[in-house]
């Protein structure tokens, strides 16, 4: 591995992840009392940021036999940091394929965007789609928003998603190793065993806020199963340079991609963001993904303007 990529792993966050970008020091903070008040939801704040999450406990979906739980990449989520507006707004939520429009409705009714609509899975069953969000004002306007839209999706679900019963997996997975071999440690939740990595060498600006890795910029791992049949779940944050070459050394190496597209809008420079899936061996698995790693290299002077081509 190169010695940027161990940099940049070294530097990476544990799953709560480091603010690669943290909030302008110029901009007012927030309040994020107000916040949870308005969301009613406890959430999680850090370096100026606030973010909550709605684990998709109500949703049974399985792929190549393997369930998914939230810890797997089930989980809707919503991010404030200040902004010139007040706030800046982003997110993901988890749908079923019937609930897409009711809930772009309730979003776009209050002043919010769709900012990526996408898989993150393959032949999963049963189909679900991911929805990005994204918003600039006053922050307690952003999160009156979001709460009509958790609401909406508690409505059409007949509950709340997050009330339903947690479900766990069963996974014997070396997971030092795992954390040896991506370059930071993880935390484990109902038998996944996840990493995140940020990116703390890129500083990602849109609508005038920095991008941090708490606001989703970063990449991560998701595991579960055994040494001998694990599967992998995950995503890349990646420059238009890298794509190429990260796509080409999973695909080679027996990991599936199974989506690319993006997550943001405005942003500086480009992101994409790549989806992948993984089945066999946890030693196999891990190799595949060092080897992707390893093409993730320093901003270019082109992306850094947002120039095309590059």
């Amino acid at each position: 591995m190169t010695a940027i990529v161990s940099r940049i792993l070294l530097a990476a966050a544990v799953v709560a992840t480091v603010a690669c970008g943290a909030p302008r020091p110029d901009l007012a903070p927030l309040d994020t009392a107000a916040l949870e008040r308005i969301l009613g939801v406890p959430g999680v704040t850090e370096a100026g940021e606030y973010k909550v999450t709605v684990p998709q406990n109500d949703l049974d979906v399985r792929v190549d036999g393997f369930s998914i739980v939230p810890p797997m990449g089930l989980g809707s989520w919503a991010a404030f940091t200040p902004g010139p507006k007040g706030a800046v707004l982003m997110g993901d939520l988890v749908l079923r394929d019937a609930e897409v429009a009711s809930v772009q409705s309730v979003l776009v009714g209050h002043g919010l965007t769709v900012t990526g609509l996408h898989n993150h899975f393959a032949r999963e069953s049963p189909s679900v789609l991911f929805m990005h969000i994204g918003g600039e004002g006053p922050a307690d306007s952003l999160a009156v928003g979001v709460r009509a839209v958790l609401n909406r999706i508690a409505t059409v679900r007949g509950a709340d998603p997050a009330a339903a019963v947690a479900r766990a997996v069963s996974s014997a997975l070396d997971t030092a190793s795992i954390a040896r071999g991506l370059g930071a440690a993880g935390q484990s939740a109902r038998g996944v065993y996840r990493v995140t990595l940020g990116r703390p060498e890129v500083a990602l600006e849109a609508h005038g806020a920095n991008v941090s890795s708490f606001l989703g910029f970063n990449s991560w791992a998701a595991w579960q199963g055994t040494a001998a049949r694990a599967a992998v779940a995950g995503d890349f944050a990646l420059l238009a340079h890298e794509v190429a070459p990260v796509v080409e050394t999973l695909v080679t190496r027996g990991i599936e991609v199974v989506a690319l597209h993006n997550h943001l809008t405005h942003e500086q420079p480009t992101v994409y963001f790549l989806h992948y899936w993984g089945v066999g061996s946890q030693a196999d698995l891990l190799a595949a993904l060092k080897a992707a790693l390893a093409h993730l290299g320093p901003v270019r002077d082109c992306e850094r303007r947002s120039q095309t081509p590059c």
